[in-house]
């Protein structure tokens, strides 16, 4: 039996991107239930690519309640339904074996990996005291996306002068704004820049100058997207929500790999239900992860039972009661 369920998480403080702001992650959570166990996954609609709470749960309503993983990678296309599937599955798969999910996928045991935090867009002095307050974290991730960005820049910078840095324009700058701020962000130690450009309008980033490695986000899905990218990209950000599951997820990585390109794991802002299988996705610089965007439960004020546990040295694989 398949059912699924909105869940709802307020912020510990609203989240702002370019696109806009929130005060709730908004997710829905799907249970697979065969012979007296049950398996969850979680997704995370996105209006971006098309999704709706509505219409992603009635994709996942869709599926005959036998559905294997195998069978769901061609009956739903890649997005946040047939995540939330897939890794019910997974889940459920565990369950039923007595085996741990790394165990199942044939990956070395997991470990802590270092994540980023995630400092919303805000005025450039709520921004310095924002990255003051988290100086102490490695690597913070700055939401940009105006004209208008160096003061944030160089105000974060200055709050947390220690800090790893990776700047997320999220489709909002011109390649006018780009070119201008390569130049400091590579002065400021920024170390990576995420999806500069809107998706579609990114061919310029080909012939442009990218002295900071350039990642992928919006133009990134699943592995059919990777050859539209080579050229333009340096990195890619893959997102269990992007590719439909860890399925696809591991195969999109490891083709990744092939290709040349480095990898980011991230995430849309939810539990750590969400964030339990991309644990499993970023382990290890060598095939993993470059760079680990997974602190989705660190914005919540509140959170699933069993949460993923964080410290200094980084997110922990999940315990078993939560997933996988």
């Amino acid at each position: 039996m398949i059912t699924v369920t909105e869940d709802r998480f307020r912020l510990a403080q609203t989240f702002t991107i370019s696109r806009g702001s929130k005060t709730e992650a908004r997710v829905l959570t799907t249970s697979i239930t065969r012979g007296g166990m049950t398996g969850r996954g979680e997704c995370v609609p996105y209006a971006r690519y098309g999704e709706t709470q509505d219409s992603v749960r009635g994709q996942i309503e869709s599926l005959p309640d036998g559905i294997t993983r195998a069978d769901l990678q061609t009956a739903l296309p890649p997005g946040a339904a047939r995540n939330a599937v897939d890794c019910a599955l997974w889940d459920l798969e565990a369950k039923r074996s007595g085996q741990r999910v790394w165990s199942l996928a044939g990956l070395p045991p997991p470990g802590p990996v270092v994540t980023a935090f995630t400092l919303s867009l805000a005025p450039p002095d709520a921004m310095r005291a924002a990255a003051a307050t988290h100086a102490h974290r490695p690597i913070l991730k700055i939401k940009l996306g105006t004209p208008d960005d160096m003061p944030r820049l160089e105000a974060v910078r200055a709050g947390a002068p220690a800090s790893r840095i990776i700047v997320d324009a999220n489709e909002g700058w011109t390649p006018e704004v780009y070119t201008d701020l390569a130049p400091y962000l590579l002065r400021l130690g920024v170390e990576l820049v995420e999806q500069p450009l809107p998706a579609g309008q990114d061919g310029m980033l080909a012939e442009m100058p990218r002295p900071v490695p350039v990642c992928a986000d919006e133009s990134c899905h699943d592995r059919t997207s990777l050859s539209a990218l080579w050229g333009k990209y340096d990195v890619v950000n893959l997102k269990l929500d992007k590719t439909g599951g860890l399925t696809e997820a591991l195969a999109t990585r490891d083709l990744a790999r092939q290709m040349g390109f480095r990898v980011m794991v991230g995430c849309m802002v939810g539990s750590s239900l969400a964030m339990a299988p991309a644990v499993l996705l970023a382990q290890g610089a060598a095939m993993g992860a470059d760079w680990t965007d997974l602190d989705g439960p660190l914005l919540l004020a509140e959170d699933r039972d069993h949460p993923l546990h964080y410290d200094a040295a980084g997110v922990h694989p999940s315990d078993a009661n939560l997933w996988g």
